[in-house]
């Protein structure tokens, strides 16, 4: 947020500078506004140029690059419109060599003025304000891997869960609840006999031995 703040301020300024420098002394106290675009690719001559079709046109083209760029939080933009205003400086001095034999730096007002420093300034703010900004945020990418499974499996992918109800679980064996009344068991008790015990009673036997014959 705050590089995004410091590199906004920057090429709001670099191009401030670029706009206002065509208003300046460019060579010789001829101001920017003065030079044609098209004497740019077809040589410096001494005719006055309109005010849409000078200097002033490609650099308000640049401001415009840098407003978007700045609103959108766009890097790109903004170093596009530092070049663009390095470049159509750097080819007027190009050609205002090439008319003039050479290029001079006077402090009398001959040779370069201050508005090429503005614009060269202007050129070299945009794109300091570009390397500063950090540009937009991307959003975190979430990836949907699918349903987790409840538990997993040795022999196979993982199981996926039902999409229907949920049959219910078997009770556990302890859960149960018993039946009010158990069933009633029978068992078969043996009758008491008393002849079967006395016939087998040892002593009866001494005591009524059989006759002897």
């Amino acid at each position: 947020m705050i590089r995004n703040i410091a590199g906004s301020v920057l090429a709001l300024a670099g191009a401030t500078a670029a706009v206002w420098s065509p208003f300046r002394a460019w060579y010789d106290g001829r101001h920017g506004r003065d030079y044609a675009i098209d004497e740019l690719f077809t040589g410096i001559t001494d005719a006055k140029a309109d005010l849409l079709g000078s200097m002033l046109a490609p650099f308000l083209f640049a401001a415009l690059l840098t407003l978007l760029g700045v609103l959108l939080r766009s890097r790109l933009l903004v170093a596009l419109a530092g070049l663009v205003v390095l470049g159509f400086t750097v080819l007027w001095m190009v050609r205002v060599g090439q008319a003039e034999g050479s290029l001079t730096v006077g402090g009398d007002g001959a040779g370069l003025g201050d508005g090429v420093a503005n614009a060269i300034g202007g050129g070299v703010l945009l794109l300091l304000g570009a390397l500063v900004m950090s540009g937009r945020s991307r959003p975190e990418r979430r990836v949907d891997h699918g349903p987790r499974p409840t538990h997993p499996t040795l022999d196979g992918p993982p199981a996926e869960p039902h999409p229907g109800p949920h049959p219910d679980p078997a009770p556990h064996p302890q859960q149960q609840t018993p039946a009010p009344y158990a069933e009633t068991q029978t068992y078969d008790v043996p009758a008491h006999d008393p002849d079967r015990d006395r016939d087998h009673d040892p002593g009866r036997d001494r005591e009524n031995p059989p006759p002897r014959s």
